[in-house]
């Protein structure tokens, strides 16, 4: 099984490579199912390889011009402090067994995982049904920054679902930055990088000392995921954003059922 879950660390960084985020949907159920890691545990897991192969993306579409550092660092600044605060304080505190119904147990990993195929499942049908206009993917105009408030509010909201679900947040940044900011795709895709960086490794600094870790399993995925994100960026440059923007949102809304359906059914 860790041959199948290496491999599948490579998909990782291609992800996140082609469409700057869906890396944390594609590495915790690799982490839970493949590699049988606790969900809490894999949520920590999944921030450091999701920051540290966003890290070298980011890197990469700077060097390109493609990352609108002035809105990653306001957006950025919102969201760490959510995630920071939310590791630290909030997820060591949450019980394993959070409440029973009829005599049920319902457990924190059972509802992290419910709890995270439904925001997968919200993020496919918004990426299925509102495909990138043709215009902002071609980039015909000028960015501008969006109003402070906005970028801070957003920046919450991410993340506080970066820190709960172990999710640098890409697949909520980048319909965000696309179709609310009105930002080009692949300034999008690299702009979503930085802050998806940010927030994975503040976030897992958030974690320090609460876990204990395989660092050699975790250094392992996390180098495979990384040249993944090489061949990713590579094969963006010659695959049609459109098409690769909604392929990516049927594929997760198939990941978001099947979580779905093998959470419920263990009842």
């Amino acid at each position: 099984m860790e041959l199948i879950g290496f491999f599948l660390a490579a998909l990782v960084g291609i992800s996140l490579g082609l469409i700057g985020g869906g890396g944390s949907i594609l590495t915790l159920p690799i982490l839970v199912y493949i590699m049988g890691i606790q969900p809490i545990i894999a949520t920590s897991y999944s921030l450091f390889i999701v920051g540290c192969t966003s890290l070298v993306g980011a890197t990469i579409n700077y060097k390109s011009g493609n990352v609108q550092v002035k809105t990653a660092l306001v957006f950025g600044i919102a969201s760490i402090s959510t995630v920071f605060l939310t590791r630290k304080f909030i997820i060591p505190h949450i019980p394993n067994v959070l409440f029973t119904i009829n005599h049920v147990a319902i457990r924190q990993s059972v509802v992290t995982m419910s709890l995270f195929a439904v925001l997968m499942l919200l993020a496919a049908i918004a990426m299925i049904r509102n495909p990138i206009n043709k215009d902002v993917n071609e980039c015909v105009y000028t960015y501008s920054t969006p109003p402070i408030f906005t970028l801070i509010l957003n920046g919450i909201l991410i993340g506080f679902a970066t820190g709960f679900f172990g999710a640098g947040g890409g697949f909520l940044l980048i319909p965000s930055l696309v179709l609310l900011f009105k930002m080009p795709m692949k300034q999008a895709v690299g702009t979503s990088l930085l802050i998806i960086a940010l927030n994975s490794l503040i976030g897992f600094l958030g974690d320090w000392g609460h876990y204990h870790l395989n660092w050699q399993l975790l250094f392992t995925i996390t180098a495979i995921a990384v040249g993944g994100i090489f061949v990713g960026s590579f094969i963006s440059t010659k695959i049609n954003s459109l098409l690769l923007k909604k392929t990516f949102g049927w594929f997760v809304l198939f990941m978001s059922i099947y979580i779905l359906t093998k959470e419920i059914f263990q009842f």
